[in-house]
């Protein structure tokens, strides 16, 4: 029953930071802190490609779907415009800006569709979609806490991108023969001065968005491996006033 206790959510909100690919699933928080009664959680374009990465039921992910193969819907708007996208009785609101998914539910029993960000300063990632099987709006302290847990699941999306990119670079074809990967330091780049700017970079970021320290570096390798580059030419441009995450809107 919503609301639930803070101690109910802290415990929620743990489980998502703790998020190793193994236990609880990604979409298990958002079901037991919020009133709803699905979510998917999904990647949206370059460099983490567009896919339902967890979903809680196979109508959830079917929401995705529908919005991946019109391009339109909730999700993308909802990263577009870095906020909450609210509609609480979607299949009769009038939402001229994604019509046929609009219309592809009209045969579905979904009530409430509601569709967070995911992204990290100025690195996009993904959304999270929830959805209700009854018309009504999220309450102002769930459509809170459902910004937060999507916050966290941002850091979990992009620390597991960074992983995986890691693994594929170091062995491209499973081999154990490892390759170069731009986004990670090599132990050249971890020696001396690189490491330095790395950090110096690190505090400018933090100072720029007002990012904790772990969450600006966590933004500079995600910078690094949407683009294709080393974490430490990043830090130098940084370092050089040649690129100032305040005023980059996309990655």
């Amino acid at each position: 029953m919503f609301p639930v206790s803070r101690e109910v959510f802290d415990t929620a909100a743990r489980e998502l930071e703790a998020w190793d690919d193994s236990g609880t699933e990604l979409c298990a928080p958002f079901l037991r802190v919020l009133p709803i009664d699905g979510a998917s959680i999904s990647t949206l374009g370059a460099p983490f490609g567009t896919e339902t990465i967890s979903a809680s039921d196979a109508f959830a992910a079917r929401i995705d779907e529908l919005q991946f193969d019109l391009g339109e819907g909730p999700c993308w708007r909802a990263l577009a415009t870095r906020l909450p996208v609210l509609s609480p009785n979607i299949r009769i609101e009038p939402n001229p800006a994604w019509p046929m998914f609009r219309a592809a539910l009209d045969e579905t029993d979904v009530g409430g569709l509601f569709a967070f960000p995911l992204a990290i300063g100025t690195l996009e990632i993904g959304a999270v979609d929830l959805y209700s099987s009854t018309a009504g709006p999220l309450p102002p302290e769930a459509v809170d806490d459902a910004m937060y847990l999507a916050d966290i699941v941002a850091r979990v999306v992009l620390r597991r991108a960074l992983r995986d990119n890691v693994s594929a670079e170091h062995d491209p074809y499973g081999t154990g023969i490892a390759g170069p990967n731009p986004a990670v330091p090599t132990e050249e780049e971890a020696e001396g001065f690189s490491r330095r700017v790395i950090h110096q970079a690190t505090g400018m970021i933090l100072a720029q968005l007002d990012l904790s320290a772990t969450d600006a570096l966590l933004l500079l390798r995600g910078y690094a491996f949407s683009n294709g580059r080393s974490v430490r030419s990043v830090a130098h441009d940084v370092v050089a006033r040649k690129l100032d995450f305040s005023t980059v809107l996309s990655p």
